[in-house]
C-alpha cells in the first residue's frame, strides 16, 4: 500500500527533476526542458521503487535496463544520475559543453547509457534485443524499461519492435510512452487519445495500461502489474502535460526544444518548489550467479573448399557461421527472412538457440543486434544487401553507441541476374563506409570468406561483409591468410603497363581480362581489395609506382561512393594516409552507371562494361594512349 510518506517523497523528487532540467538547459543555452518535464513523475517513481540497477557495477548481468528512446529528454535522464548520487550537480550543469560526458542526446560516454539515442523510433526495437538477451540467452530476471515519446510511435520501427516483441513473449519488456500531445511543431498525430494508443498495442498482443501520468498512485500501480504479467510484454500509456509545473510552459505550444531564459528561470524553479537536493539509494539486484551456458567452445574448424571449385561466397558465409556458432557460443544470428538465401539458415538448423528470426523488419533486425551487443554477445545480421539501406539510420546510430555488430549483405550488384535492380545493391559499398568506425569487406571466394568472416567475430565496430549470388571459382587455398586491412596481389612481374583492382565478382573478371591482355602482349597487376575498408595503402602506393600511375578499378557498385572511391582516398593526402611519392596517377573507375534492367549476369556485366572485355579496352586505353584520371 503507497503511504502519504511515499506519495509525499516521490513528488518531491519529480519536482527536483524537473527542476534541474530547467537548470541545466538554461545554463547550457539549449535543451529540451519541456519534454523532460512531462515524465519527470514516472521517472521518479521508477527510480525510486522499480528500477534494480546497480550503478557501481553498471555490468552486472542482474541490472534492469533503462532506455529514453525519447532522448531529447537527456536533461531528465541525467537528473536522474544526479538523484542516483552517480554524477554530481557541477556535472549535471556541464550539460551540452564542449567535453562534456553529458552530451545533448544520451550516448554510452556515460557508463549506465547502453545505447545511444535521439534518432526516433529506435529505443524500443533495441529494448527488443536486450530482452531477447534476457529471455532466451542470459536466463536472468531483469526487466527493460523503454521511454517512448508519443510523437515517435508514427514511426514504422516502433510497430516492427510491437510486433517482435510480442512474437517472443517478450514480458520482461516494458514501454512507457509519454503522452505530452506536443510535438515538435504542434500536436501530435493521436493528440492525448491514450485508448488509440491501447487498442493499437493490445492489437500487436501486448498488455497495455492507460494512467494519468502526473497521479502517482496511478503510476505506482501500472509498474506493479507490469512486473507480474508473465506471457506477454506491457506498455503504459501515459497521459502528460509537456513543461508539467509551470504555468508559463505547460502544454503550450512553441517549447520544443527551447531551454528557458535565465529571468525566466528562477520564476520557473520557484513555482515548482525551489532547488532541491535529494539523494536516493537505487535498489540493486538481488539475484546472484551468472548467465546462462549456452555452449561450450570447440577449436575453430572453419570450412575448406578445392581449389578450382565453383562456390558460391554466399554459401561460405553459411558453412563459416556453423563453424564459429561451436567456436564461440556467444555468436548469435539474425535473418530477415531470406536465410535460405544467404544461408543463415545452417546455423539456425545447428543452433536454434541462438538464431532469432526477425522476419521482413529489417529495422528491427539491426536494432535487435545492437541490443544483443550490449550483453556482450556477437551479433551476425544478414539479409540482401540491398533492403540493408532500410536500417541505414539504425547502423548509423549503432557507430554513435560504439557497438559492435556483424552485418552481411548478399545479392550484391549486377551480377544477381534475372531479379531486377529493385534486388540489386548498387549503394552498399558507399553507404557503409560512411559510417564511423565502419569496416567494409568484399571477398572473390569461399576460403576468402571463411577467414573473413572468422575475423568479423572479434573486431569492433560496424562490420560489413558483402557476399555474391553467383558462383565463383575458388582462387585460393585454405591455408592462405587475409588479414583485415590487406590485399591480395593476384599477377604481378617487373613488366607490369597497369594495375586492375577489383574484389568479388569483378576480381574474376580482371583475371580473365590478364589472361587476354598476356595473350596480346600486355602484362598487367591483378589486385583483390577484398578489404575496402581499411584499404591496403601500402600496396596500392606501389602499384602505382611500379606501373607509371596506370591504375583501373572495376566494381559491381555504382561509380559513386565505392570501391573506386576508395582506392582513390588511398592516395589523397590527410591524416591517416601516407603521402603518394610516385608518378602522375592515371585512374579509369569502371563501374555500374545506367540502370539496369533483367538478364543474365554475363549480359548484365557486359551491359555495365565491367566485364573482361571493359578491363582489357580500359587497359589498352591506358597503355596506348595515356589519359589523366577519368570516371
Amino acid at each position: 500500500m503507497t503511504t502519504q510518506e511515499q506519495l509525499h517523497q516521490w513528488h518531491e523528487l519529480a519536482q527536483q527533476l524537473r527542476v534541474d532540467s530547467i537548470r541545466a538547459t538554461t545554463i547550457a543555452g539549449s535543451g529540451h526542458p519541456t519534454s523532460s518535464m512531462s515524465p519527470a513523475d514516472l521517472m521518479a517513481i521508477l527510480l525510486s521503487k522499480y528500477l534494480s540497477y546497480d550503478f557501481d557495477n553498471p555490468h552486472n548481468p542482474h541490472n534492469d535496463r533503462l532506455i529514453f528512446s525519447k532522448g531529447h529528454a537527456a536533461p531528465l535522464l541525467y537528473s536522474m544520475y544526479k538523484a542516483a548520487g552517480v554524477i554530481s550537480d557541477d556535472e549535471l550543469l556541464d550539460l551540452r559543453h564542449f567535453g562534456s560526458r553529458l552530451e545533448g542526446h544520451p550516448t554510452p560516454a556515460l557508463p549506465w547509457v547502453d545505447v545511444a539515442t535521439g534518432s526516433l523510433g529506435q529505443g524500443l526495437p533495441i529494448g527488443v534485443g536486450i530482452a531477447l538477451a534476457g529471455k532466451y540467452l542470459d536466463q536472468l530476471p531483469y526487466h527493460t524499461w523503454v521511454l517512448l515519446g508519443d510523437s515517435e510511435t508514427a514511426e514504422g520501427s516502433v510497430w516492427e519492435a510491437f510486433d517482435h516483441a510480442a512474437h517472443y513473449t517478450l514480458d520482461n519488456l516494458i514501454a512507457i510512452i509519454d503522452v505530452n500531445r506536443l510535438g515538435q511543431r504542434g500536436q501530435t498525430e493521436l493528440g492525448w487519445n491514450t485508448q488509440a494508443y491501447a487498442k493499437r498495442a493490445m492489437a500487436f498482443g501486448w498488455q497495455a495500461i492507460e494512467v494519468d501520468g502526473h497521479n502517482l498512485t496511478e503510476i505506482d500501480q501500472a509498474f506493479s502489474a507490469a512486473l507480474t504479467v508473465n506471457d506477454r510484454p506491457t506498455v503504459i500509456i501515459a497521459r502528460t502535460k509537456k513543461g508539467k509545473g509551470v504555468a508559463s510552459l505547460e502544454d503550450l505550444g512553441g517549447w520544443h526544444g527551447k531551454a528557458l531564459k535565465p529571468e525566466d528561470e528562477q520564476q520557473a524553479i520557484a513555482e515548482l518548489g525551489g532547488e532541491r537536493q535529494i539523494t536516493i539509494q537505487v535498489d540493486k539486484p538481488e539475484a546472484q550467479g551468472q548467465p546462462a551456458t549456452i555452449g561450450n567452445a570447440q577449436p575453430l574448424q572453419l570450412p575448406t573448399y578445392n581449389k578450382g571449385a565453383e562456390v558460391a561466397t554466399r554459401r561460405a558465409y553459411g558453412d563459416a557461421l556453423v563453424a564459429l556458432g561451436a567456436a564461440q557460443p556467444n555468436v548469435i544470428v539474425l535473418d530477415a527472412e531470406v536465410s535460405n538465401s544467404t544461408y543463415a539458415e545452417d546455423f539456425a538448423e545447428a543452433y536454434p538457440e541462438r538464431y532469432f528470426e526477425m522476419y521482413i523488419a529489417e529495422q528491427q533486425m539491426v536494432a535487435a543486434a545492437v541490443g544483443l551487443q550490449v550483453r556482450g554477445y556477437k551479433p551476425f545480421a544478414s539479409t540482401f544487401a540491398a533492403f540493408l539501406t532500410r536500417a541505414y539510420d539504425f547502423v548509423r546510430m549503432a557507430a554513435v553507441s560504439r557497438a559492435n555488430i556483424k552485418l552481411v549483405g548478399s545479392h550484391a550488384g549486377v551480377s544477381i541476374g534475372q531479379d531486377g535492380p529493385s534486388q540489386m545493391a548498387l549503394e552498399d559499398l558507399a553507404a557503409f563506409q560512411a559510417v564511423w568506425s565502419s569496416t567494409v569487406l568484399y571477398p572473390s571466394d569461399a576460403n576468402q570468406t571463411a577467414k573473413l568472416v572468422a575475423q568479423m567475430c572479434d573486431r569492433n565496430g560496424i562490420v560489413y561483409l558483402r557476399t555474391t549470388r553467383e558462383k565463383t571459382p575458388v582462387i585460393y587455398g585454405h591455408e592462405e591468410e587475409f588479414p583485415i586491412g590487406g590485399s591480395k596481389i593476384i599477377h604481378s612481374s617487373d613488366r607490369d603497363q597497369a594495375t586492375v583492382i577489383g574484389a568479388g565478382i569483378t576480381l574474376h573478371e580482371a583475371i580473365k581480362a590478364y589472361d587476354r591482355l598476356k595473350n596480346e602482349g600486355i602484362t598487367i597487376r591483378v589486385i583483390d581489395a577484398y578489404s575496402v575498408k581499411p584499404i591496403d595503402v601500402q600496396t596500392l602506393h606501389q602499384a602505382a609506382r611500379d606501373t607509371k600511375g596506370n591504375l583501373v578499378v572495376v566494381e559491381d557498385h555504382w561509380i559513386e561512393g565505392g570501391l573506386g572511391a576508395a582506392v582513390l582516398d588511398a592516395f589523397a593526402g590527410n591524416s591517416n594516409t601516407p603521402i603518394y611519392d610516385g608518378p602522375q596517377l592515371r585512374l579509369i573507375k569502371l563501374a555500374v552507371q545506367d540502370m539496369p534492367g533483367s538478364g543474365t549476369p554475363e549480359e548484365l556485366l557486359q551491359a555495365a562494361k565491367i566485364d573482361a572485355d571493359a578491363i582489357v579496352e580500359a587497359v589498352k586505353m591506358q597503355v596506348r594512349q595515356p589519359v589523366g584520371i577519368r570516371a
